[in-house]
């Protein structure tokens, strides 16, 4: 799948070794890692399939975004935007869960 970021700071943390954006490496390398694995998704099936991911989708006014645990305290929000073969994955932020 295709992936969007809808923060700078989130594209640069993927491609440049050197940035880590302030978050320890654990999860920087754990962002990396889930990053790999959406682009290689066939679709969001995919993402479901993958039980380490803990891919869910979210309620209430975030309804429309999904988490994927990067750790046990950080996920990657996310969002799905268009369909068949032009669907995309948004990311939106890392937020901590607990």
């Amino acid at each position: 799948m295709n992936a969007i970021f809808k923060n700078d700071n989130l594209d640069k943390l993927e491609i440049d070794a050197t940035f880590d954006g302030g978050w320890e490496s654990g999860i920087v390398k754990a962002f990396r890692k889930r990053m790999q694995q959406i682009r290689a998704a066939g679709d969001e099936r995919d993402f479901y399939n993958l039980k380490s991911l803990h891919f869910e989708k979210l309620s209430g006014k975030r309804k429309h975004q999904y988490s994927m645990r990067l750790n046990d305290q950080w996920r990657l929000i996310v969002e799905l935007e268009g369909s068949g073969e032009s669907k995309k994955v948004v990311v939106i932020c890392i937020e901590d869960y607990h």
